[in-house]
């Protein structure tokens, strides 16, 4: 949604796809929904209007995503409408049945197609429909600006355990997929990427603070110094227009980390912050080490500690060496 809303903001026609819709009963509400603030409106209608209220065109489309050949329709819908297709992301994702975290011989298959039923196997149906109109789009444009992107929203569960066998194997997948599909769509100056957003402040991740079930289900993070759906937004927005056609095709098939994106190419969540990245000591130290500390120290780490932690990101391949300190016995 964070996305749509800030595409909008750059003029894109933006078409909204989901479940919850405002014809839809409470009787009738998507399976699995997670719960949310009763009095928030998080229908693609809402989203679609939020879209043309900051200047683009939104356009709803309740459809679900889990039912094949619905995206490949809905793709086409998109291109005879419109008769181009410059950006497709791919961000929905079905929420387990059970709790995330387990050991994967203790979870039914029930999790595995939850994770990666929508999460994988559509995202790859969306980029096999929607490649052929974004190779047609970059070769009749006249520009050199920018070109067609695909945006494949994973998370650093593709480079380090987190919370199950299953979801780590999805968010892999995503991610070499984006580097599979540069291989074959650069040539015809289509570019994708791998996005990463932080710990996210979701409506949903913020009832489950209000519901007192965020603690348990997220190893005790600390959501108040989680990232907006719109600083993900502005990810985008800002690799659409602030790079060229070229530079963007470069970083085609990487992953993209949207806090290390907002120092590099400068924009901000909307009350000026940038918070750092997860692989930085900014965010590792605090939620992961100094609790450690402070529980076999018995005493609080000191703020002359705490306010001085540098901004080193730690490199990839120290990140992905090993599964992350243990959270859930704090």
């Amino acid at each position: 949604r964070g996305i749509a809303l800030e595409l909008g903001s750059e003029g894109y026609t933006v078409y909204c796809l989901g479940r919850s819709s405002r014809s839809s009963n409470k009787k009738n509400l998507p399976e699995q929904q997670r719960p949310i603030a009763p009095d928030l409106d998080c229908t693609v209608e809402s989203a679609a209007e939020q879209v043309t209220q900051r200047g683009g065109t939104g356009i709803a489309v309740v459809c679900d995503l889990k039912q094949d050949h619905v995206i490949e329709k809905l793709v086409n819908q998109v291109f005879d409408e419109q008769g181009r297709l410059d950006v497709l992301v791919c961000s929905a994702y079905t929420t387990p049945p059970d709790n995330l975290r387990g050991e994967f011989w203790k979870q039914d298959m029930e999790m595995w197609d939850a994770v990666n039923g929508v999460g994988l196997r559509q995202v790859y149906a969306a980029c096999r429909a929607s490649a052929p109109y974004m190779i047609q789009t970059a070769s009749e444009q006249q520009t050199t600006t920018t070109c067609p992107l695909i945006c494949l929203v994973s998370s650093f569960g593709g480079k380090s355990y987190t919370f199950n066998v299953a979801y780590g194997i999805g968010k892999a997948g995503i991610d070499r997929m984006a580097v599979d599909m540069s291989y074959q769509l650069k040539k015809y100056n289509v570019a994708t990427i791998s996005l990463y957003p932080g710990l996210v402040q979701t409506e949903a991740n913020l009832q489950m603070q209000v519901d007192g079930t965020w603690e348990e289900a997220s190893g005790n993070l600390d959501l108040s110094k989680g990232e907006t759906p719109a600083f993900s937004g502005r990810a985008v927005a800002a690799l659409l227009t602030k790079l060229s056609a070229d530079q963007l095709l470069e970083r085609s098939g990487s992953v993209q980390v949207v806090a290390e994106l907002a120092r590099e190419l400068d924009f901000t969540e909307e009350d000026g912050t940038q918070p750092p990245s997860i692989r930085s000591l900014q965010y590792l130290l605090p939620n992961f080490v100094f609790p450690q500390i402070e529980k076999e120290m018995k005493k609080p780490v000191p703020d002359w500690i705490r306010n001085n932690v540098p901004n080193y990101l730690v490199p990839w391949s120290t990140f992905s060496s090993g599964p992350p300190p243990e959270m859930d016995t704090r």
